[in-house]
């Protein structure tokens, strides 16, 4: 039986396959797995007798702890944006004032928000009302009655 024979540049294509990846799939989960295969073929590269079984080791550890120290740092430093309510459509409405599509009746609503109607709750209100929204929960808003 033929052993495996890995060479340098083999693990520089998968790299740049996991490159090819990570532009499609976005994440950086992938970025961090091709880093980890082109340092295993320079590792390779300088120690050319190094098993496969052993180059294999180290890309996975190298993936796993670089995937790792990522996570940590994307927690620890998250990405500034200026829309950072951008996918947080609810979070939007917070402090707007709306007129009641339906009246408040024990506890519960609804107001029309541009093209959307969205159920409320708050303290009983009739329909010509104002309120004002001071909290979302999932896809309800908390109000009370503006002034």
């Amino acid at each position: 039986m033929a052993e495996l024979e890995i060479v340098f540049w083999n693990w520089w294509v998968l790299a740049l396959i996991l490159l090819v990846i990570e532009l499609l799939v976005p994440g950086f989960f992938f970025l961090w797995m091709a880093a980890s295969g082109f340092v295993t073929g320079c590792l390779l590269l300088l120690i050319p007798s190094m098993s496969v079984e052993l180059q294999v080791l180290i890309f996975s550890v190298l993936s796993v702890v670089a995937i790792t120290l990522w996570k940590f740092y994307g927690k620890k430093h998250p990405v500034a944006t200026d829309h950072p309510l951008l996918n947080k459509r609810g979070q939007q409405y917070i402090g707007r004032v709306f007129s009641l599509y339906k009246p408040i009746e024990n506890g519960e609503g609804k107001i029309k928000v541009d093209d959307s109607i969205w159920k409320v709750h708050g303290e009983d209100c009739d329909i010509n009302a104002k309120v004002k929204v001071v909290a979302v929960r999932g896809t309800v808003f908390d109000v009370e009655r503006a002034e």
